[in-house]
């Protein structure tokens, strides 16, 4: 079976080539800083080289507890804190899946007269499978005086307006390289109401600045990503149903978890049935998906064009065929 691995638009790849050609006058950062900003309802956007780049000058500015799902989120939470000297305590979760009674729980070791008295680091998604309650974290956080971060890239551009949304987030972290929601192969953004979050870390921001000709793709793969975002959610939704030992099987996602006691053989044998060139299938335990035996069918991680009915059958098959 020929899948192909999610690439930017053509028109991205147009635009790019064509900013590229031309002589570059900077407008191009504000303009795609301003559509960001329209996006995620908050009034102030930064572009950045990466997505880690984004997760770096963020985390610098946070002088509190930083707290952090105990799986599910992303190993360069951890990473980083570590290297910018900043306190972090994992907390418990339901298979990455947050509950805010785990969180009352983790909050009796925060410092009450600190302002924030911490930061909940999290992802849109637990894994990418599950979507995370934002809605009830963010009022959790509010009436707790915590700062709510969501690292977004995987559920950036929701239609549903649950995930990445400023109105619940009070920092959005986004990683637009590839294979993300918004797919421009490189960069990222941090977009907030709270501009101390960018003066604390001005130098860093100066750094991984993004050159104008980079946003000018993302400003055209905004739109495609909008489109994206349902397409994939919408597939895996199918293929939850329709399959057997899947993880958080009710909740909106755009990978599978598969759970197996025998990991290791179920991947090698995924991967020999799928020709696809990059990254299709993850093994676990793995603390970016989940801490057991299982297998991630990286949805996310295909183009749009292999996501018809005929492709999602033939992989449904093929599963059941080898678990």
């Amino acid at each position: 079976m020929n899948l192909k691995f999610r690439e930017p638009s053509h028109e991205t790849r147009m635009a790019l080539s064509n900013a590229y050609k031309c002589h570059d006058d900077g407008s191009h950062i504000e303009e795609a800083e301003n559509k960001i900003s329209l996006k995620t309802s908050h009034n102030h956007v930064k572009l950045v080289n990466s997505g880690n780049s984004a997760i770096l000058a963020c985390l610098n500015s946070i002088n509190s507890l930083i707290l952090i799902p105990d799986q599910g989120g992303w190993h360069g939470f951890r990473q980083m804190a570590k290297f910018l000297n900043k306190e972090f305590m994992e907390f418990k979760t339901n298979r990455g899946l947050i509950n805010v009674d785990y969180l009352d729980d983790a909050i009796k070791n925060l410092d009450e007269n600190s302002y924030p008295k911490g930061a909940i680091l999290l992802t849109s998604f637990a894994g990418y499978t599950a979507e995370q309650p934002i809605k009830e974290i963010s009022k959790f956080a509010d009436e707790n005086d915590l700062l709510l971060i969501e690292d977004a890239s995987g559920g950036i551009l929701d239609n549903k307006k649950r995930l990445g949304n400023g109105k619940y987030s009070d920092v959005i972290l986004c990683s637009t390289g590839s294979p993300k929601i918004i797919n421009l192969g490189y960069g990222g953004f941090i977009s907030t109401n709270n501009q101390e979050i960018f003066e604390e870390s001005k130098l860093l921001l100066k750094t991984f600045s993004l050159n104008s000709q980079m946003a000018k793709g993302l400003i055209t793969e905004v739109d495609h990503g909008e489109r994206y975002f349902k397409i994939a959610t919408k597939s895996c939704k199918y293929l939850k149903k329709n399959l057997k030992s899947v993880i958080h099987e009710d909740k909106r996602g755009i990978n599978i978890v598969i759970s197996t006691d025998e990991a290791k053989k179920l991947a090698i044998n995924l991967r020999s049935k799928f020709n696809i060139n990059g990254s299709f299938i993850t093994k676990c335990p793995n603390y970016n998906r989940i801490k057991e035996k299982a297998v991630a069918v990286e949805i996310k991680n295909l183009n749009p064009q292999d996501l018809g009915r005929e492709n999602l059958d033939h992989i449904i098959e093929t599963i059941l065929d080898l678990i």
